[in-house]
């Protein structure tokens, strides 16, 4: 066996299960604001798309995609993050969700031994990729004094000189905070200088407050110093938030052409190709934008009369981007133990979402609630909250 394996934590939701095991709760339905997966409703034009491509099972697909597909991609990045050109055929790979290319990216960009940085809390799939790769994590800090962004001035030069990959997320998972471009273009700088890679895990993007002002992303920073080869910048996108569409596991990786070329030839071998179906159907789903602009106003709609209900019950307050709250409790495993006994309903206590880092845990006085179930959901929780915290 791999022995790295052994180096591995439960997963947060493993660890939310043990919390929770034996508790007596009371009699309400229960509701579920701890797994950030969606719960609006999928686009029917994206399943009537798979329908129709069935046929397309009995021929192996190709890992690298179909060229629409990454056409199609390649027009929305464009769009979307105001890029002069992205190159469908060496910049843009189609992947099977996020979850799964953020772990192989670094199986197949890292050596053993080197530094592996990453927010501090995170999402643990950056953590295990490093370990299984071989390389030591680093965790970086996200406090709310630093607006809850990494405190990247933080990080030793030692550090930096043996990092050969860096981890970012913007809109943060799990507080919500955006890199803003001065952000972007120093880590850029510090990419050039130390030499590593800077892997952007960008699937938030898309669920934002304000219409005209979307976050901003990695290769949109590229563009703006001119750097339109991305060197050293790579993107994750998924279809997951943006299209309500978790079960689908459609993604891509977009920017440095050298790093894709290369990263198409771990995929080769890993042997995770897309489904032909499910291409065409990304394909729609990606060059529609009506859908995503309602899921924002359904995401909309939930934070603000949630956020009116708990005002002066929680020290909260609306994120910048994504469908997370990020409480402050003091105390976030006894918060959720209690919050689940005495109203059934669970979230997740920040602890598990980070690390102990210079002798801090920055998640353990906070909760991550996401607000993904329905709104009349949404608010009967935000009532239940309201009255255990009075």
């Amino acid at each position: 066996m791999n022995p790295n394996l052994e180096q591995l934590q439960p997963y947060p939701f493993t660890k939310l299960q043990t919390l929770k095991e034996g508790l007596q709760t009371v009699d309400k339905p229960h509701i579920a604001l701890s797994i950030g997966e969606p719960k609006h409703a999928p686009p029917e034009f994206v399943s009537s798309e798979i329908t129709q491509h069935l046929d397309k099972l009995t021929a192996y697909p190709l890992t690298k995609g179909i060229e629409p597909l990454r056409q199609t991609i390649a027009s929305w990045l464009c769009q979307r993050f105001q890029l002069t050109q992205v190159d469908a055929d060496t910049q843009v790979l189609p992947v099977n969700g996020t979850r799964e290319a953020l772990f192989a990216f670094a199986q197949a960009t890292v050596s053993p031994g080197s530094k592996v940085l990453m927010p501090n809390p995170f999402y643990q799939i950056y953590e295990g990729a490093a370990l299984l790769a071989g390389a030591q994590p680093h965790f970086i800090n996200c406090v709310a004094a630093n607006d809850f962004k990494p405190d990247f001035a933080s990080v030793p030069s030692s550090v930096w000189q043996q990092c050969e990959l860096l981890y970012i997320c913007s809109p943060g998972n799990p507080t919500g905070a955006l890199l803003h471009t001065d952000d972007l273009k120093q880590l850029i700088k510090l990419a050039d200088r130390y030499n590593f890679n800077i892997a952007s895990d960008e699937c938030y993007s898309e669920l934002y407050f304000d219409e005209t002002s979307p976050p901003l992303g990695l290769l949109q920073a590229c563009e703006e110093i001119g750097r339109t080869d991305y060197r050293r910048c790579v993107v994750f996108h998924s279809l997951s938030k943006r299209s309500n569409l978790p079960g689908l596991r459609s993604g891509f990786v977009a920017g440095d052409s050298e790093l894709l070329q290369r990263f198409l030839l771990y995929r080769t071998y890993h042997g995770c190709a897309m489904p032909l179906p499910t291409q065409y159907a990304s394909i729609a789903a990606w060059q529609d934008e009506n859908h995503v602009q309602k899921n924002r106003a359904l995401y909309r709609e939930k934070f603000s009369s949630v956020l009116e209900i708990l005002n002066g019950c929680l020290e909260v307050q609306q994120p910048q981007a994504s469908f997370y709250l990020w409480p402050r409790v003091d105390d976030g495993e006894r918060f959720a133990k209690a919050l689940f006994q005495e109203q059934n309903i669970t979230v997740l206590p920040g602890a598990f979402l980070a690390r102990d880092n210079t002798g801090l845990n920055p998640g353990r006085a906070y909760v991550r609630i996401a607000l993904v179930a329905t709104l009349q959901e949404c608010l009967d929780a935000a009532r239940r909250i309201s009255a255990f915290c009075r």
